[in-house]
């Protein structure tokens, strides 16, 4: 299963959510896909969908999906590391009226530059490629104390 989240910052990510419901038309994405759309405007044909979950909901796609793309957001994204889970993320981008500015994409750079393992798609027509070359089983060990004390770390030197 692959599961899609855009969080609930208010701005549509339309651009996400219609290139997994196009790749899915196209018979390029073969699983089951799940989309959280959030505050979009653009309502999936291909996907199954909601625009809210509950945090528990949230939980149990993070933690049945096997694939898991999500937006610029820290906390999501981290919240799949910290599951030893490898998220694809896509930045929301000032460009396309997704956000305000673009720190989603600034801070995911700075992740990977700590050594963080995370995929990141800058031009959205990469992510199909991406989504095909992914294994299923992207999981990765996972040590929530040490990743949570580490994690702690890194964000308070952001911080300064």
């Amino acid at each position: 299963m692959i599961f899609v989240t855009v969080g609930t910052h208010e701005q549509p990510f339309n651009r996400l959510i219609e290139e997994i419901d196009n790749l899915k038309k196209e018979g390029l994405l073969l699983d089951e896909v799940f989309i959280q759309t959030g505050f979009s405007t653009y309502e999936p044909k291909y996907c199954k969908w909601e625009s809210m979950l509950s945090y528990a909901e949230m939980e149990e796609y993070l933690t049945i999906s096997d694939i898991i793309v999500t937006h610029g957001g820290p906390a999501t994204f981290m919240g799949v590391l910290s599951k030893g889970k490898v998220p694809i993320v896509v930045p929301r981008l000032e460009r396309f009226g997704e956000h305000v500015n673009d720190h989603q994409l600034e801070f995911v750079k700075r992740i990977i530059n700590k050594g963080y393992e995370l995929f990141i798609v800058e031009d959205i027509k990469q992510l199909g490629d991406l989504l095909q070359a992914t294994p299923k089983s992207s999981h990765r060990s996972s040590n929530n104390k040490n990743f949570c004390e580490q994690f702690s770390i890194e964000v308070e030197q952001l911080m300064k």
